[in-house]
């Protein structure tokens, strides 16, 4: 057998024009914690507020950064209980995406398998500073998505576009 691809455009079954996603790696790029509070904090149940950012830029062809920041500010009786602010990231390598949709690849599909990494740093590091592990409730990222292309379009005077990458 030689290793021709058959003229029906596939080998072993798969498709050499189909999209394709793959995660080549997911890291911390910034990472930090306070615990003004502590130990007095520690034993009352904090008030949350979660912020959460997305960004995406082309490092090559085919390869694209994803940062997701999440910026956690907890409050105990109007006293600052601790302030966490993480930006994950993950390389992808895509191939086959259509441009029209390579937004919502980035903007949503990549953050959606990143979160779940994301969120345990969160509960740990939360867990180490002293407090119970926070677990963040999971995050809507095509409403994001949407929040933030009708953000655009407004700033925009009305006139749909696509988003910068």
């Amino acid at each position: 057998m030689s290793g021709d691809i058959p003229a029906g455009g596939s080998e072993n079954g798969v498709d050499a024009q189909a999209p394709r996603v793959q995660v080549v790696g997911q890291y911390i790029k910034d990472l930090s914690f306070e615990n003004p509070g502590a130990p007095a904090n520690l034993t009352f149940r904090p008030q949350i507020e979660l912020s959460v950012d997305l960004q995406a830029r082309q490092i090559e062809r085919e390869h694209f950064e994803v940062e997701l920041k999440l910026r956690i500010s907890a409050k105990s009786e109007e006293k600052p209980a601790f302030l966490l602010e993480l930006v994950y990231a993950g390389l992808f390598h895509l191939e086959n995406i259509p441009d029209e949709v390579r937004q919502q690849v980035l903007l949503i599909e990549a953050p959606h398998i990143m979160f779940p990494f994301a969120r345990r740093i969160v509960a740990d590091v939360v867990r180490d500073g002293g407090m119970p592990p926070l677990m963040i409730e999971p995050i809507d990222f095509a409403a994001l998505y949407r929040a933030k292309a009708l953000e655009m379009q407004q700033m925009r005077g009305g006139n749909p576009g696509k988003m910068d990458a």
